[in-house]
């Protein structure tokens, strides 16, 4: 059961995103529809006959630690090699440092495909891109001209490195220290589930590391945000991974415990503005995050169809044919799916126009700037927090397809089944994802900008009930917040289902003849068969 890019699909989420008007703003005057096709299928080759065949292999011989040094799967060397070589890691980052300047959507559709070939391995480029991302934003114009371009080429990696062992989401409770020494910093603690905190693809690894300065202030206003680095003028610096974790799925990638012992390090922007710093990389991370829990449901669905047309069993309802018939044929697992292939299409689309507003901010509009980075602050939470709910209810239902071979380890549909379960839970769980929705987009503004941006949509199945949740959670909010907060989830999943809808709905109008009957039809099971479960969520809000 080999994957293929869903190229086809794509194309059509990122023609409805609006990937065109994008093309021609001034920032992207070196990519067309033309480049973009060509990226697209390059992408896929690369996933399909290269990091794909080695999603079982990282799952069946996973990264060890031998002698004090994080080993790789076999052929996870040569595929960074093959991914470096076609400038893929730096695909979005800035041309004057060494990348292709490509737009954030077409660089979150090659993500998909990505993730989608193999999720252990994708991850190496994607924590590398946020990295990049935040040096680009913060670092002085000398760290980005010698940190950039390496890393932007592959030759270097990046990692963030945040959460300590008495530090989880807490993130004020750190402890990790930043001493002056000279014109640099000795960085000394510990830091845990760091992926690829270590291993031996490429000459050096950059670490972000948040860490405190001696004089700091307590809590989250004394953090700041270091650059340490594996390699420092060709010398071992003191960091290095005591052990890898033992994980439930993601095998292939090394999850390490990293020690700080004195090492050299350097402050990057301002002193006690480190999580702020950190933020631009963690909200990076959390639509590729999302996008992850797209891939993985892509991955699962293929499988699951596979499956299905080659599993004979019984005669299914209905069956006209003689003798027993493919699983196909029967009437539940089609439901299955089509529920998973619905889903799949609205989760696609709402990612997709999260990273359409990402490059909407190089407008020059003014008004457009604003709408594109409200859109972006609204969407991002709830696009992480549902795509990754939605990425593990889908291979579930990919399980279930398979019947009893789906928790037979040989199908491999169970890897896909275990590697989802961290989605919902790093870079913020669903939890934090859905306060961050409510307490800075409902709540700030009491619902101002969320009722203009449905607005427009106020005849969208759902959408009423979702005006209803909203006023409901801020009226509960000024009685007892801990109503508004424990309503939260269920918020997001409402607020997700529906957007879902509406960018699927979208995509309508981006069909060419020939797609548009299936897309109707599967646009109508959406709205009926998903949006309509809202109403439970409505009311576990309004009529609890």
């Amino acid at each position: 059961m080999t994957y293929q890019a869903p190229i086809a699909a794509i194309h059509r989420a990122l023609e409805a995103s609006g990937l065109g008007d994008i093309l021609r703003l001034q920032v992207y005057q070196n990519a067309d529809a033309d480049v973009a096709a060509s990226i697209l299928e390059e992408a896929a080759k690369l996933a399909e006959n290269v990091i794909a065949p080695l999603n079982r292999v990282g799952d069946k011989q996973p990264a060890t630690m031998v002698d004090g040094k994080v080993k790789l799967p076999p052929g996870w060397p040569q595929a960074w090699a093959e991914l470096s070589k076609g400038g893929w890691v730096g695909l979005t980052g800035p041309a004057q440092h060494g990348g292709m300047a490509m737009p954030e959507l077409l660089g979150v559709a090659v993500s998909e495909i990505w993730n989608s070939a193999n999720l252990a391995f994708a991850l190496c480029p994607l924590l590398t891109q946020g990295a990049a991302h935040a040096i680009a934003l913060y670092g002085s114009a000398e760290q980005k001209q010698r940190l950039l371009p390496p890393m932007n080429e592959g030759r270097w990696t990046g990692t963030m490195n945040l959460t300590e062992p008495q530090a989880g989401s807490d993130l004020a409770a750190l402890r990790t220290t930043a001493t002056p020494h000279g014109t640099h910093f000795r960085i000394k603690g510990q830091k845990i589930y760091i992926t690829y905190g270590d291993h031996e693809m490429t000459d050096n690894i950059v670490h972000l590391v948040l860490a405190r300065l001696p004089d700091a202030p307590p809590g989250v206003k004394g953090i700041s945000l270091f650059v340490v680095q594996k390699l420092v003028d060709g010398k071992r610096n003191a960091v290095h991974a005591a052990s890898l974790e033992h994980k439930l799925g993601i095998h292939g990638s090394p999850t390490c415990v990293m020690i700080y012992d004195n090492a050299v390090g350097e402050l990057v922007g301002q002193p006690n503005r480190g999580l702020e710093y950190m933020f631009a990389m963690m909200n990076h991370a959390r639509l590729d995050v999302g996008v992850q829990g797209l891939a993985i449901a892509e991955r699962g669905f293929q499988m699951a169809l596979a499956y299905a047309r080659e599993r004979v069993q019984g005669k299914p309802v209905g069956f006209v044919g003689e003798g027993p018939a493919t699983i196909m044929h029967h009437p539940d697992v089609r439901r299955l799916l089509t529920t998973m292939k619905a889903r799949i299409a609205a989760m696609r689309g709402l990612l997709y126009e999260v990273a359409a507003a990402r490059d909407m901010i190089h407008a020059h509009d003014d008004a457009a700037i604003r709408m594109a980075q409200f859109k972006v602050d609204l969407l991002t939470p709830i696009a992480k927090g549902w795509c990754t709910e939605l990425g593990q209810e889908v291979v579930n239902d990919a399980v279930q397809v398979f019947g009893g071979m789906g928790f037979i380890e040989d199908t491999g549909i169970a890897q896909v089944f275990r590697d989802a379960r961290i989605l919902p839970i790093y870079e913020g769980t669903t939890a934090i994802q859905a306060n961050a929705l409510v307490g800075r987009s409902l709540l700030r503004d009491q619902g101002v900008s969320l009722m203009a941006f449905l607005k427009p949509h106020s005849a969208v199945a759902g959408v009423a009930d979702l005006v209803s949740s909203a006023h409901w959670i801020i009226s509960a909010a000024t009685t007892d917040q801990r109503l508004a907060y424990a309503a939260s989830v269920p918020f997001l999943l409402q607020c997700a289902t529906v957007l879902g809808g509406i960018a699927l709905a979208r995509q309508g109008g981006a069909l060419s003849e020939i797609y548009h009957a299936h897309h109707l039809a599967r646009a109508a099971f959406y709205h009926q068969q998903i949006v309509g479960g809202t109403r439970a969520l409505y009311e576990t809000n309004v009529l609890a």
